[in-house]
């Protein structure tokens, strides 16, 4: 059997995908809550504040909020051994700076956390998950330093209030997106500068690591990861101009999991700072923070791998965009225009293994598409079984083979949930559907796809059954 008896099977979700009740109990506006919804040709808008006539899908989402209890219980009856899911920290601090939390958000994750286990599942709590309070905007958000403190105080109030409740943690979701996406990252502006960008990264690598002492000082059993959105590229060609543009592509994004995997910026990262006139705003004693403060673990997205190569373009390569200039003749394309690539997964998970020698897990991975509802309400989604299924060879092929030491899988959006990159209800991932629409509009009624039986079967004997 490949997978340890303990394997962590699941799935995942983020607040700002899911829970809707934007504005209930005391909840502050996010940084997700001014994004409009957009489509795979119209990027969504960031607005200034809520804006009267446009379309926001996080304000209703797919009401988790009003439903957590049924959704987790679909989860318990596909056998979840764990759900990783987020905290919206505009929930317990509504403008992120407040001197006091707000009672009622943290009385939800209770009754949340509590549904969980009831149901035998462990939860798996991203801290930050592209979500942050609106109210930090006047520091500048992670540009300042000041947002250190605030987000240690968020960290000490759940670190307190849900020990024992919960002792898995994520820090940033997919921390590199700084470099990428700096507003759904951070909420640092779209079109800031890359000192800026790079001084919100230095802020954010702070606070994880303190967040990890901090964690592990409340409570010994608590075990704090890091999340990196999955960017995996391949060289053109055995060209070696190829090969180094394809290095120094992996290279910007890479340098996030060294620093929070080994405590230190690596010496290639450092040298293109100097060329570039960065400067990190360091403090004394932050070299030290850094060290001490290392992950557990290392969990990461990963969807699809790209191409670089010596013709990418600088831009592409410092930006680590997707649209890197090349296509791969050997993969096929999602309606999305992601490739699917189950092989480059073992490849991640051994690059990783190999890199850091600490324990991976896989916590976002799924297939974004279109789902028909047949007459009789059925929802026949093999193409989602059939990408799934590759995708766990791939992942019992790094464990066999390799030895990886692979934590787990929770499969994105286990639930339909609304596409953070578009902002439509339509791209799905869920095992199971939810009756809402890209406008809000539905019964939001949950139903089992085929896929919720297939997840079942494979989850019950411990990823041997794929059939």
């Amino acid at each position: 059997m490949a997978f340890p008896k303990n394997f962590m099977w699941g799935g995942a979700t983020a607040a700002n995908q899911c829970e809707g009740a934007y504005l209930t109990d005391g909840k502050g506006l996010s940084t997700a809550d001014v994004m409009t919804a957009g489509d795979a040709k119209t990027p969504r808008r960031i607005t200034d504040g809520v804006v009267a006539g446009e379309n926001y899908p996080s304000h209703t989402a797919i009401d988790h909020y009003g439903h957590f209890k049924e959704d987790i219980a679909l989860f318990g009856e596909m056998g979840f051994k764990t759900y990783r899911m987020s905290i919206n920290w505009s929930r317990i601090f509504p403008n992120g700076d407040d001197a006091e939390p707000n009672e009622a958000g943290l009385a939800h994750y209770d009754a949340v956390f509590d549904e969980c286990r009831k149901h035998g599942i462990e939860p798996l709590v991203t801290l930050s998950h592209y979500e942050t309070p609106l109210g930090l905007q006047k520091y500048g958000s992670w540009t300042n330093r000041e947002c250190i403190e605030f987000f240690l105080n968020y960290c000490r109030t759940v670190f307190t209030r849900y020990k024992g409740k919960v002792k898995y943690w994520l820090t940033f979701n997919e921390i590199n997106c700084m470099s990428m996406m700096p507003w759904m990252a951070g909420g640092v502006q779209v079109d800031a500068d890359e000192q800026a960008r790079m001084t919100a990264a230095y802020h954010q690598f702070l606070a994880s690591a303190r967040a990890v002492q901090l964690a592990h000082e409340i409570d010994p059993e608590n075990k704090v990861g890091m999340m990196y959105g999955g960017m995996f590229s391949y060289p053109n060609s055995c060209d070696p101009a190829d090969v180094q543009a394809n290095e120094e592509f992996m290279r910007t994004n890479l340098f996030y999991p060294d620093v929070m995997c080994r405590g230190y910026y690596p010496a290639y990262k450092l040298k293109e700072f100097e060329r570039r006139g960065i400067v990190l705003p360091e403090q004394p004693g932050d070299k030290d923070t850094l060290r001490a403060g290392t992950v557990d673990f290392l969990s990461y997205s990963y969807y699809f791998t790209m191409v670089c190569g010596k013709n990418s373009g600088q831009a592409a390569i410092d930006c680590g965009s997707v649209n890197t200039g090349y296509t791969n003749p050997y993969v096929e394309q999602t309606p999305w225009g992601w490739s699917i690539d189950p092989y480059g997964l073992r490849y991640s998970l051994n690059l990783f293994y190999d890199r850091y020698q600490i324990p991976l897990m896989i916590v976002e991975n799924g297939l974004g598409t279109y789902d028909t509802i047949e007459a009789d309400g059925s929802i026949h989604d093999d193409y989602r079984i059939d990408y799934l299924r590759e995708h766990i060879k791939a992942m019992k092929d790094a464990v066999e083979l390799d030895g990886v030491d692979l934590m787990g899988y929770t499969p994105w959006g286990c639930i339909d949930i609304v596409s953070a990159g578009t902002g439509e209800m339509k791209k799905r991932y869920g095992f199971i559907y939810v009756d809402v629409d890209d406008e809000g509009n539905g019964t939001f009624d949950r139903s089992r796809k085929d896929s919720f039986y297939w997840c079942k079967k494979v989850i019950a004997s411990n990823g041997e059954d794929l059939d």
